[in-house]
């Protein structure tokens, strides 16, 4: 059998903000952006040369998902955007205005540092290193 994550929802307060953020600070592709009617619309974005996963942006309209944006996940981080070269990507985060909570740390898995969106979604941006890449399990020490 096999499966892949397709995409995965996150609510923005404005569809075209959220793609301007995405596509233009991030270089994120615009996969599709489908008007369904009523305002509704199928938005996804994936980073550049992903092959696997996308964000599927939802536009908030009631009081329950406005709230939500910027705490999806409770205060944790979220997202974790994996790159094949840490440092090229932090500094263009940085120089197109990403500001960091931290300065990258390493840790047994890779280097990694965290970052808020816009709409206040902590991410990581993650180089993996070693086995943590494959999928693998990592062991705890």
């Amino acid at each position: 059998m096999r499966q892949n994550l397709h995409a995965v929802t996150l609510v923005v307060p404005d569809y075209d903000e959220a793609i301007a953020f995405y596509t233009k600070t991030l270089a994120f592709t615009l996969l599709q952006d489908i008007d369904l009617g009523q305002g509704k619309r199928w938005v996804r974005v994936a980073p550049p040369g992903g092959s696997a996963g996308s964000l599927l942006l939802a536009k908030a309209v009631t009081d329950a998902q406005f709230s939500a944006i910027g705490n999806q996940t409770g205060g944790r981080v979220g997202f974790f955007l994996e790159t094949d070269n840490f440092d090229r990507d932090h500094e263009t985060m940085r120089a197109n205005g990403i500001q960091f909570e931290e300065t990258p740390r390493h840790e047994p898995y890779g280097i990694v540092a965290v970052w808020r969106d816009p709409f206040g979604n902590r991410w990581d941006l993650i180089q993996f290193t070693g086995s943590a890449s494959s999928g693998q399990k990592i062991p705890r020490g």
